[in-house]
């Protein structure tokens, strides 16, 4: 079956015009039409009390198995603090070569680092976030091109650094 289109799936309020921003850039990067939806959850299935954050495995599994098909590419937009055990946290993550991925504006905002509100860079930052979690779903894996959005980033200024399009590397290796 062929890939008809991308859908961005929200998890909780986001403005309109921030997911209008995304969709138009990842429509272009993927060149591919891209919708968006709502989606509803019980997010506390998925809180960890200890932790005081929310299972990143068992969100993308959730989003994977409930709210994705084999013919769209599913990434699920959420605005809560994610973490798989082996990290203190991430900003999103993505089955490699898989239909779903997941991604959270939470550790975006300046204003969680002490830093003025900027919503140009909010938006900047969850754009490259999605079209990475994006391009591992189809098939790329991290990047060395400190430029290219594919490039792995642990801070925020790691996103900061790197641009949102995909190096001629990873562009040549786009399974699409």
């Amino acid at each position: 079956m062929s890939l008809d289109n991308i859908t961005l799936i929200s998890f909780g309020y986001f403005e309109k015009e921030l997911l209008e921003m995304i969709v138009q850039d990842v429509g272009q990067e993927f060149m591919l039409p891209v919708k968006t939806r709502e989606g509803h959850l019980d997010l506390s299935e998925f809180h960890n009390a200890s932790r005081r954050q929310y299972d990143g495995f068992r969100l993308l599994k959730e989003i994977d198995t409930n709210f994705s098909s084999s013919s769209v590419k599913t990434i699920g937009l959420f605005d809560v603090d994610l973490f798989i055990p082996i990290l203190t946290y991430i900003f999103g993550q993505a089955y490699l070569n898989g239909k779903s991925g997941i991604a959270s504006i939470f550790r975006l905002r300046n204003e969680r680092y002490g830093l003025k509100r900027d919503d140009k860079i909010l938006v900047d930052r969850f754009r490259k976030e999605v079209i990475h979690e994006l391009g591992h779903s189809f098939g790329l894996i991290h990047c060395h091109d400190s430029g290219c959005v594919m490039q792995s980033s642990t801070y925020v200024e790691d996103i900061d650094m790197k641009s949102h399009h995909l190096c001629p590397k990873c562009r040549e290796q786009l399974k699409i």
